[in-house]
C-alpha cells in the first residue's frame, strides 16, 4: 500500500515564505509524476505544480515566478517551496503520486496553507 504523507503548513502573512514537503513510501514500482494540488473553501481542486522523474515541470500560471517545486527521487519526495505568499494561496494543500505500472494516483490527506492578509 502506497502512502503520501505532506508537511509543513500552517499560518503565513502575506509577503512570506512555506516550504511544504511529501514522501511517497510503500510503492514496487518507479513513481512517476508527483505534484501539489490545493483547495480552497468552495471551490474545486486545483493543479499548483507537478514534477516527473526526469526534472520537468508544470505549474499553475497562478504561481508562475512565486512557488518552485523539486523532487529526490532516491526518497520519493517532493517539495513545494512557495514565496511571495498571497491570501489567495490559502487552502488545503494536497500532494499526489502518480504510479504508471499500475496506473493509480495516490492522494495524501493534505496539510493546510493560511496566508493572513
Amino acid at each position: 500500500q502506497v502512502q503520501v504523507v505532506e508537511s509543513g503548513g500552517g499560518l503565513v502573512q502575506a509577503g512570506g515564505s512555506l516550504r511544504l514537503s511529501c514522501a511517497a513510501s510503500g510503492s514496487r514500482f518507479s513513481i512517476n509524476v508527483m505534484g501539489w494540488y490545493r483547495q480552497a473553501p468552495g471551490n474545486q481542486r486545483e493543479l499548483v505544480a507537478t514534477i516527473d522523474s526526469g526534472g520537468s515541470t508544470n505549474y499553475a500560471e497562478s504561481v508562475k515566478g512565486r512557488f518552485t517545486i523539486s523532487r529526490d527521487n532516491a526518497k520519493n519526495t517532493v517539495y513545494l517551496q512557495m514565496n511571495s505568499l498571497k491570501p489567495e494561496d490559502t487552502g488545503v494543500y494536497y500532494c499526489n503520486a502518480e504510479v504508471r505500472a499500475v496506473m493509480y494516483t495516490y492522494w495524501g490527506q493534505g496539510t493546510q496553507v493560511t496566508v493572513s492578509s
